[in-house]
């Protein structure tokens, strides 16, 4: 019964004196997700599939009270822009993470004397191909946010706090930021590769 009373009591001292922002804190929307993502200088695969999670469920979540959305928003106007700068910005990062993951299966280069480790370099650069092929799903979305967003409804509606989006979005406009051109050149660069690969007859030098 003393051992019980000590459990008891230590557990009530315990929760008595925890730090309130300890406490759980649910994560349930967009802005909470997009919090989650990061990028570190050096990035493994892990890192780059987290990030992914994390921006695929921003894309799919609520967004939360305007009071509480990432910029100062004063009018509708201004939480209908943002809601979509937010998707386009969201969609771009997807891209990159993807670009990100793909490049660390990439084989630049494919040499003769790749013959005796075709089969493993065959699988990274199906993973590759895979990564780039995703990036451009989110590129086609990404630009449908775009479009809502650059609006002319949206004329001198800029939202300053978030100056990176707002270049992002006027950068597709004039063609500077065009993921669909790189990644169907990599695409194509990524499949000639692996018919290389498939053409060579295993040897071992």
């Amino acid at each position: 019964m003393k051992k019980l009373f000590k459990i008891c009591l230590f557990s009530f001292i315990f929760a008595f004196f925890l730090p309130q922002d300890l406490n759980a804190y649910m994560v349930k929307y967009k802005e909470d997700f997009y919090k989650l993502y990061h990028v570190h200088y050096q990035q493994y695969p892990d890192d780059c599939i987290e990030n992914i999670y994390w921006l695929e469920k921003a894309v799919e979540a609520d967004f939360c009270n305007p009071l509480y959305a990432m910029a100062k928003i004063e009018t509708e106007k201004q939480w209908e822009k943002y809601r979509y700068l937010f998707q386009m910005h969201v969609n771009l990062k997807l891209i990159e993470q993807h670009l990100r993951l793909g490049r660390i299966y990439d084989k630049k280069c494919v040499y003769f004397y790749d013959a005796p480790w075709k089969d493993e370099y065959l699988n990274n650069l199906e993973k590759t191909l895979s990564c780039y092929e995703a990036g451009l799903y989110y590129w086609q979305e990404a630009k449908l946010w775009f479009e809502k967003a650059n609006a002319s409804s949206f004329n001198f509606l800029f939202i300053t706090e978030l100056q990176n989006w707002e270049d992002e979005r006027e950068r597709i406009k004039t063609g500077e930021l065009n993921y669909e051109k790189m990644l169907n050149r990599e695409i194509e660069r990524v499949k000639k590769a692996i018919d290389e690969l498939l053409a060579m007859k295993s040897k071992s030098y």
